[in-house]
């Protein structure tokens, strides 16, 4: 079942490590749709307690833990690596993709500094959430296969029930991973790293002139791409440290993550972000800063002149902007219904985003509320501003620019503007039910994000903003 090309790298990028086993594993959650498309056997759903708690390996397993370092809050920690997770192998779905199979909170590694390597199933159930709203919004995200109780406890801030998840994600390759390296000089174990990312993940720039470059600009793109995908929904990372940088361009490690309720560009909810770091308007030039620290470690490699390498890398860094920002005006235009480009959208979609802000607008229902606006009628679920008058006017002026029929427009806005996100409130209740025993709030909840577009009255329930009690107003890691 398993194949191991990153356990077959050397011995530095990556330790040995068999799971703990636990006291009582019992199954939590298990995304039978991830399942069928990985092409799993059967046999691994009947037996999913025992193999994703750790207990039982599955056949062909070779467990190891990886190593990797990382900017964290932009201050360098020179090895991080694996602390609580465990790669069981890579498995191969019926199109031929690699996907690695990991577990989280299966126990101590050598990276785990003290630590001890497990989880709690707040935030286990957490990522197999919001990784599955993602996915169903279309958004590139590593994917949640199972949740698994241990039967045991584990202590943070207070005592909580453990679990542990089982991890599916294109790889697990961070900008972080290749700082490891360069942070010890080593330049032929970045030149290996180099070779295996683009192997797997970029096969097409095998035979580019500038490897090295070539890999940079991939990066830089799919970064790109992901952060404005995040923009368009509202949805904030809380944690974008360079270890938390997948180069494949996933989102991966949930920790503490939350999405909009009222529009603010200025929202953290990450109770360690205190100074607001990793802010929601803050995540385009945070991804920026993480692809300039992978500049530094590819840099050795450039080819030819040293000082052209440098204004190489430098461009390729300083056009991550612009190229983020066609990724967003593109999203935007869909949520807005625009099908062609004209001067001045990009300043008619901040005017939205300031009419919001200005009154404290929910983010997620004032975008779905322009589909009524569109139709013609009482966009009742939009703020009642002068502002917003304004912009509406305007809006439908630029509307009347357009040859797309108006049946093919609402399709367009309906696929772009979510009716349901993972709301903050009920995601914190979810967990804290799932951790007293009662998991039909989370499975609820699970089923409403599997299906963001659909406004129907099953949905209703999770389509409303919390009521001002009801605000969350941190969000915490669990780690």
């Amino acid at each position: 079942m398993f194949e191991h090309t990153y356990a077959a790298l050397p011995a530095g990028f990556h330790a040995a490590v068999a799971p703990t086993p636990v006291k009582a594993p019992r199954l939590l959650a298990w995304n039978d749709a991830l399942a069928d498309e990985l092409g799993l056997d059967a046999t691994l759903a009947a037996r999913a307690a025992e193999f994703f708690s750790g207990n039982v390996l599955p056949e062909g397993a070779r467990p190891i833990a990886l190593a990797y370092a990382g900017h964290q809050f932009g201050h360098f920690v020179p090895q991080l690596g694996d602390g609580r997770a465990i790669l069981l192998g890579e498995v191969r779905d019926p199109r031929g993709r690699r996907f690695d199979v990991q577990l989280k909170g299966a126990g101590p590694t050598p990276f785990s500094r003290r630590g001890d390597g497990r989880a709690a199933i707040g935030p286990v159930l957490r990522e197999f959430l919001v990784s599955e709203a993602m996915h169903a919004l279309g958004i590139p995200t590593t994917r949640s296969l199972a949740a698994v109780a241990t039967g045991e406890v584990v202590v943070r801030d207070e005592i909580l029930p453990g679990a542990v998840l089982t991890r599916v994600a294109a790889s697990h390759v961070r900008v972080g991973t290749f700082q490891f390296f360069a942070a010890q000089g080593d330049d032929a174990s970045v030149a290996r790293l180099l070779d295996y990312v683009i192997a797997r993940h970029y096969p097409h720039l095998r035979e580019a002139p500038n490897r090295p470059l070539a890999l940079l600009q991939a990066v830089a793109e799919a970064q790109a791409r992901l952060v404005a995908a995040w923009m368009h929904v509202g949805f904030i990372h809380g944690v974008m440290n360079t270890d938390n940088a997948a180069v494949s361009g996933e989102t991966i490690d949930y920790g503490p993550c939350a999405f909009l309720d009222e529009y603010h560009p200025g929202k953290a909810f990450s109770a360690i972000d205190r100074q607001g770091r990793y802010a929601f308007g803050n995540q385009p030039p945070i991804a920026q800063w993480n692809l300039a620290r992978l500049a530094e470690c590819l840099l050795p490699l450039f080819p030819g002149d040293p000082d052209v390498a440098l204004a190489d890398a430098r461009a390729a860094i300083e056009g991550f902007a612009d190229v983020y920002r066609a990724h967003w005006l593109a999203g935007m235009r869909r949520k807005l219904g625009l099908a062609t480009e004209h001067e001045g959208d990009e300043a008619l979609a901040q005017a939205f985003l300031e009419a919001l802000q200005a009154v404290e607008a929910d983010y997620t229902l004032s975008f779905r509320a322009l589909l009524a606006a569109a139709e013609g009628d009482a966009p009742t679920a939009l703020p009642k501003s002068p502002a917003m008058d304004a912009w509406l006017a305007r809006w439908r002026e630029r509307l009347a620019r357009e040859a797309t029929p108006p049946a093919e427009r609402l399709a367009l806005m309906r696929a772009a503007n979510p009716a349901v996100i993972p709301r903050n409130h009920l995601v914190e209740a979810a967990l804290a039910a799932a951790a007293e025993g009662n998991l039909t709030p989370f499975l609820d909840l699970l089923a409403a994000v599997r299906r963001p577009f659909d406004d129907g009255p099953a949905q209703a329930p999770f389509m409303a903003p919390p009521e001002p009690a009801e605000r969350v107003r941190n969000t915490f890691c669990g780690t």
